[in-house]
């Protein structure tokens, strides 16, 4: 009975879990097993926002390819099927979603991007979205630079700069996450920190441990697994964040949504469910119901999982370098403690992660060397495909999963699509929400991992040396006017959220402005709209700073997602703040609140504007910490004006001695005007670098892109 047993493969098992939950059944769960002594605790819940997710109409994104797996771009609503449960739906919305790889812009004279310092939502996401999800519970240490490796490879070659990505780790590791960016150099350190902790395989496992003992001491008997605790732990680990990363992916519609899962697979064998008596069979039981509340997470939030092993090319010799020798060799009765019980745990390992990938709707890249092709085609399945969405004929509420099947009456075709979505109970009550003084749409808008148009904003935000051990970060923002109601009592809620690099919710504050505003001001809040300026309170870190606005009356909402970096001003040697600038025109954009702070150090409040006239002046403002006044030395500080193919159109210097470091601040403020006359229309790059001649030769830049425009006539 045992050996039929051992030939049920994952994929099998996958496939029949996943047609368990299509109809809606579910087993009670057994309790998951105790973390074994010395295990680290599980990763905890990921921070991930919460969702307003209802089912009143249902949502299908159809890949169709080929006969040589070319996606056909030719097809209209008419030649698409929808059924549900087997009855034909009728299609309400279709549409061809087919994006471009975006390169990023940068200027001619440099290869590298300059980051943006403003972000807007101005123009509305239209680019592909990705989770990577490193499985540093079930990769090999000695295999964390071919984590490094194929990772950096695809963020570098195929993340697009219309894309988003987030970088998350199955162990918890929390602080070496990335949330949603599209800067890759950020995706790229979080990335560098990976490191494989994967547990010795089981069979190598249980070989050492028929050589601890005494060969005798098991007398015929299948020698325990010493780690089989902690490798249950760790799968129900790795399941779990797919479950998460899932649901968390719940509240995007409209685009394709996909999990790059970087892993070994796991490690523990779940097809191995008849055991001798001594061996516990509960933590498969969970392992199993983890895989299915995973694979029913993915199909009710349209979510494809592309499974990537790190080891390329394996074989059993690669797995067993440095294994002096088998329990098989010495004793007959453990047969699969040798070669072959290594082949099995590969062979395992490489169907959960096909398994898991096709029952998703994605494909699994393993035993490849050369992933390049392999990218390539998970790119093109996540810019070119069809949308539809069709309302259920009656308002379910039953709890349970509704099977959809997606038919084309094209031959020769292959269609990819979403199996099936899971309805909410009719008894089913939303989660209270905490409100922390924002409205449920500023809530939603805050928790989007997507930007969110309608409201159209501009943000900027600009660290500067705080009390200690604190910044104090001028957060600005402006709102376009005509995107808001301006009728009379109009309000606008401005709400401001910093998360910690581990995932923790800091300085959250929300503003409420009524806007009554007579008639001349509310024409000029129509043209230029309104300006917000803010100071928060943060200590040094990695910060994503989230900004929603939300008209009470028009009903608009809009967000912002800005990566933010505080430096340590006071404990780092030589350091600079943010850069500001303001322009001679920015007194026609009516700022709510002045910040105190530089109101005396600029001609007018700082801008989130980077398009100015050239008619126009810019002034600036920096300031420099350098923490090593004791020697005394010289700073020099240059602003440069560079054109997009590097001429210098503008350049200022100045020296400054270490005598004058000194005060609360540590350091001194640097502020210069730039006139615009002399500039030709187009794109720019302001540095402003500051260097210490002492022997190190320390320095700090702050660089920013901005375009002059031609005056209007």
């Amino acid at each position: 009975m045992k050996s039929i047993m051992r030939r049920v493969t994952l994929a099998g098992l996958i496939l029949a879990l996943a047609g368990a939950g299509l109809s809606g059944q579910s087993a009670s769960r057994p309790a998951a097993p105790p973390a074994p002594p010395g295990a680290q605790a599980p990763p905890p819940d990921l921070q991930t926002p919460s969702f307003r997710v209802q089912v009143d109409y249902v949502e299908v994104d159809a890949l169709v390819t080929d006969e040589q797996g070319r996606f056909v771009r030719t097809l209209t609503k008419d030649d698409f099927q929808v059924l549900e449960d087997g009855k034909l739906q009728s299609i309400s919305t279709f549409t061809l979603v087919d994006i471009p790889v975006e390169r990023p812009d940068r200027p001619l004279y440099t290869e590298t991007p300059i980051e943006p310092d403003v972000e807007t939502n101005e123009r509305p996401f239209d680019g592909r979205i990705y989770v990577m999800i490193l499985d540093d519970l079930h990769i090999d240490a000695l295999r964390s630079q071919n984590v490094k490796n194929a990772a950096r490879r695809f963020i570098e070659r195929n993340l697009g700069a219309n894309d988003l990505m987030a970088v998350i780790y199955t162990g918890g590791r929390a602080n070496a996450a990335q949330e949603f960016t599209s800067n890759k150099r950020l995706l790229i350190a979080s990335v560098d920190r990976f490191v494989g902790r994967k547990l010795q395989s089981a069979t190598l496992a249980r070989n050492d441990e028929y050589f601890r003992q005494a060969a005798g001491a098991f007398q015929d008997r299948r020698i325990p697994d010493p780690n089989e605790q902690e490798r249950a732990y760790n799968a129900q680990g790795t399941m779990r964040a797919l479950r998460q990363v899932a649901e968390w992916f719940a509240g995007v519609r409209g685009r394709r949504k996909t999990m790059l899962f970087v892993s070994e697979g796991i490690d523990y064998d779940v097809t191995d469910i008849i055991r001798a008596p001594d061996t516990p069979m509960s933590s498969a039981s969970v392992i199993l119901d983890d895989i299915r509340e995973a694979i029913q997470a993915t199909a009710r939030s349209n979510v494809s999982i592309y499974g990537i092993d790190p080891r390329g090319l394996v074989g059993v010799g690669d797995e067993t370098i440095g294994v002096a020798g088998f329990a098989v060799a010495d004793d007959p009765t453990q047969r699969d403690i040798g070669p072959s019980g290594i082949a099995n745990e590969l062979r395992l390992s490489q169907d959960n992660l096909r398994a898991l990938s096709e029952e998703t709707n994605g494909f699994a890249v393993v035993n490849r060397n050369d992933v390049t092709e392999s990218f390539d085609r998970i790119v093109r399945d996540n810019s070119a495909y069809y949308v539809l969405a069709y309302y259920p004929a009656s308002d379910k509420k039953d709890g349970k999963f509704h099977r959809i099947q997606v038919k084309v009456n094209r031959p020769g075709v292959t269609v990819r699509a979403r199996r099936g979505y899971l309805s909410p109970k009719a008894n089913s009550k939303p989660a209270p929400v905490p409100t922390g003084g924002a409205s449920p749409a500023s809530l939603e808008a805050l928790n989007s991992p997507i930007q969110v148009s309608g409201l159209t904003m501009r943000a900027f935000a600009a660290p500067f040396k705080g009390t200690a051990p604190n910044a104090s970060v001028l957060v600005g923002v402006e709102v376009r006017g005509r995107d808001l109601a301006l009728q009379a009592n109009t309000k606008l809620e401005l709400s401001f959220l910093a998360v910690d690099a581990s995932g923790k919710q800091r300085a959250a504050k929300t503003d409420t402005l009524t806007l009554n505003l007579r008639p001349e001001t509310r024409t000029r809040v129509e043209q230029t709209g309104l300006r917000f300026l803010n100071r928060i309170d943060l200590p040094p870190g990695r910060y994503q700073l989230r900004i929603a606005s939300h008209d009470t009356v028009g009903g608009a909402s809009g967000s912002v997602i800005y990566d933010l970096e505080i430096p340590d001003y006071n404990k780092q040697p030589f350091t600079m703040s943010g850069l500001v600038l303001t322009s001679m025109s920015a007194g026609s954009t009516m700022t709510v609140k002045a910040d105190e702070q530089l109101k005396a150090l600029l001609p007018g409040p700082p801008v989130a504007t980077r398009a100015f006239s050239q008619n126009d002046e810019l002034a600036l403002f920096t300031e420099v910490y350098d923490n090593e006044g004791r020697t005394p030395h010289t700073v020099d500080v240059i602003a440069t004006v560079r054109s997009d193919v590097g001429t210098i159109h503008y350049k200022v210097e100045e020296e400054r001695n270490s005598k004058e470091f000194g005060g609360d601040r540590g350091g001194f403020g640097f502020a210069t005007r730039i006139p615009l006359t002399e500039l030709a229309p187009g794109p720019y790059v302001l540095t402003v670098e500051a260097r210490s001649r002492l022997g190190d030769q320390r320095e700090a830049t702050r660089q920013v892109r901005f375009t002059v425009a031609a005056p209007a006539r």
